[in-house]
């Protein structure tokens, strides 16, 4: 991917073509829907060039668009161009800015040139080949848990990143977290174990779990929690819980915000402080290993080039899964191939999977992949507003009816729903739900987005949501008429719903359309209960561990909702501290 990314040079050029005419400047704001929100801009033009771009209003993520209004916009400006590269990993942000200032332009009457006039390349900054006691590989949920907990060891920690940005799929996940016995369940009245967090693990992924694994993810989900909360400042909801399919009880802790923004803004504040160098746009290639098979170090393309840096102590692996490689998952799975979105950033392609297989690793369950049951039709992103479904909102199909229980395991929900006309449903709820939910108010850029894209609609009756997706009226009154009478008794007679209901006879509703998206890759490396990863003879590689959606071990064939934030600070925690050793 080209960097079109000024120099100091080119920065000073276009000031100075600022200040020379400034007389003849004007400035038109133009804008464009982002990920999270409208971006708006307000561009100055000097004669036909763009002089300046000001960022008027945006809500996007302040993790990943660092780059988008900074490089990007500079790229823009010294090309006089939108026509340059977005920002891998914050598409939709870059999209937005470059198509705000198109819209400012068109206001104008200024023509951008087709092609940038100006591509300068940034100063490439290099890791140090030697001083390193740990290399973590991946800035995501599990490389920043790592990195921060060998530093705090005792060990010299460096981190190297693929993407121009950080956080990975950890960033915009739902963040939730499974945690038995926690604070919050407690002020709740919540009756829960260790073993039964346990049995749930283990029966969701149907037995295939390596019992060990799963055993130090359950004992050590709680004192993670509490590190999260303590010691990174991680802050979560005090009031409320979350119960995902697959979980006996309500247990998963839910971040402020109900998103990863949350961790990973907290834990970019902790490497900050604990001066851990950071270095993106750094692709690991190759694991390297000395004469008697330790791994001491990686080898790294950045700018085109390899370097070599080398780790005194060991390597840990903290690349994520292969939700967005469909050739490997095709490959693995046909089932799962090129007729599925995926709900990740374009970086999950298994990359950490293969180098380790190189060097002898031993993977497991790598066939088991799992689709998250509600996401954009358009897009393939998990749609977050489907926290209502947590709360009592019901799954209907084009026809009206409901035809699964709405807590069902992710892999059976997403079954259903394929079976179901167009292959997609849509999930209803109103007032009462969301007042436990917060779905909306949590997610209200989803909202502004959605209702643009028209998947989310609104309605004050029943008659007008069944219209607003020509769902036949009489049907969804039935079926309304039928889960009222299941939030009186407290029992589903027709699929079980293991929550509790609220009354729907009332409006404003909100109702969502959505279909599966490939969201979690189960497979991964082999690791024991060190995080160490081990070979095809089960031994582990020495200098070498491994955290989060990369391994293989945890979740069997069907991960639980809220169990990977949990397994992803869980291993990352131990593999920082091990590697450290």
């Amino acid at each position: 991917m080209h960097k079109f990314l000024l120099t100091a040079l080119a920065v000073g050029l276009a000031s100075a073509g600022l200040s020379a005419n400034a007389a003849a400047a004007q400035t038109f704001e133009g804008t464009a829907t982002g990920k999270h929100g409208d971006i708006t801009v307000a561009v100055t033009f000097d004669k036909d060039k763009i002089a300046d771009i000001r960022i008027v209003k945006e809500e996007e993520n302040p993790v990943l668009t660092q780059k988008v209004y900074k490089d990007l916009r500079e790229a823009i400006i010294a090309g006089n161009s939108v026509a340059v590269d977005s920002i891998s990993g914050a598409t939709l942000s870059s999209d937005a800015l470059k198509a705000a200032v198109k819209a400012a332009a068109d206001k104008a009457g200024v023509t951008l040139a087709a092609t940038p006039l100006i591509v300068a390349k940034r100063e490439v900054k290099i890791p140090e080949k030697d001083g390193y006691d740990v290399i973590v590989i991946g800035a995501g949920g599990a490389g920043f848990a790592a990195a921060v907990s060998a530093h705090d060891a005792g060990a010299k920690v460096v981190m190297l990143e693929k993407m121009p940005t950080l956080g990975g799929n950890s960033l915009i996940s739902g963040a939730e977290y499974a945690a038995a016995n926690n604070w919050v369940q407690q002020k709740l009245g919540i009756k829960d174990s260790v073993e039964q967090h346990f049995q749930d693990t283990m029966k969701g992924g149907d037995m295939l779990g390596d019992p060990a694994v799963v055993r130090v993810l359950v004992e050590n989900a709680l004192p993670t929690a509490l590190w999260l909360r303590d010691t990174i400042g991680v802050e979560f909801q005090e009031d409320n819980l979350f119960h995902f399919g697959g979980h006996s009880v309500k247990r998963s802790l839910i971040p402020k915000g109900a998103t990863g923004a949350e961790f990973i803004n907290k834990f970019v504040k902790a490497t900050t402080e604990r001066k851990i160098p950071i270095f993106t746009e750094t692709r690991v290639t190759e694991l390297v290993r000395d004469k008697d098979g330790r791994v001491t170090g990686v080898k790294a393309v950045i700018d085109g080039k390899t370097h070599q840096v080398n780790a005194k102590k060991g390597v840990i692996i903290a690349t994520g899964g292969f939700s967005a490689n469909v050739e490997l998952r095709a490959k693995l799975n046909p089932f799962y191939g090129a007729g599925f979105k995926t709900t990740n950033l374009p970086c999950a392609q298994g990359d950490g999977i293969f180098m380790a297989e190189k060097i002898g690793a031993a993977s497991v369950n790598m066939e088991q992949i799992q689709t998250y049951p509600m996401c954009d039709p358009i897009s393939g992103a998990i749609e977050l507003i489907d926290d209502a479904r947590f709360e009592g909102a019901i799954l209907i199909n084009q026809e009206g009816q409901r035809f699964v229980e709405e807590l069902e395991r992710r892999d059976v929900m997403s079954k259903a729903i394929l079976e179901q006309t167009g292959k997609y449903c849509y999930a209803l709820f109103n007032q009462a739900v969301e007042d436990r939910a917060h779905a909306i108010e949590h997610h209200q850029d989803e909202v502004r987005v959605f209702s643009k894209t028209g998947i989310l609609k609104t309605g004050k009756t029943l008659d007008e949501v069944a219209a607003a997706f020509d769902i036949p009226a009489d049907a969804l009154k039935a079926t309304v008429a039928r889960v009222n009478e299941f939030a009186k008794t407290g029992k589903d007679l027709d699929f079980g719903y293991r929550g509790k209901f609220s009354d729907l006879s009332e409006g404003p509703y909100w109702i969502y359309r959505g279909v599966p998206s490939v969201h979690h890759t189960m497979g991964g490396l082999k690791i024991n209960p060190k995080a160490q990863v081990l070979d095809k003879n089960d031994k582990p590689i020495p200098g070498l561990w491994a955290a989060g959606e990369v391994t293989g071990c945890t979740h069997g064939s069907n991960r639980l909702g809220s169990n990977a934030y949990t397994d992803i600070m869980v291993f990352g925690r131990i593999a920082g501290t091990e590697a450290a050793k």
